[in-house]
């Protein structure tokens, strides 16, 4: 059980960093989570107006997302909202 939980924080910090060096950082910023489920990259921003920033963003990597990770064949942005 650790051992997976360990597995998925190093997935989702590796996504992270992934992320930061490919988007700006005020768009970065608004990240909340970023989850590997199956075949999707799920990642989570804290309001839904930056939701569709990170969306319009998004198609820009593709190429570059495809190629770190071939077995992701959809990304999908979410909300999120920080904890206070």
């Amino acid at each position: 059980m650790l051992g997976a939980i360990a597995a998925e924080m190093e997935r989702q910090a590796t996504w992270r960093t992934w992320l930061a060096a490919r988007l700006p950082e005020t768009l970065f910023a608004r990240i909340t989570g970023v989850v590997e489920r199956n075949a999707e990259l799920v990642i989570f921003t804290e309001s839904a107006s930056w939701g569709v920033r990170l969306r319009y963003a998004m198609p820009d990597l593709q190429a570059e997302l495809e190629r770190f990770n071939p077995r992701i064949a959809r990304v999908r942005v979410r909300v999120l909202p920080q904890r206070a």
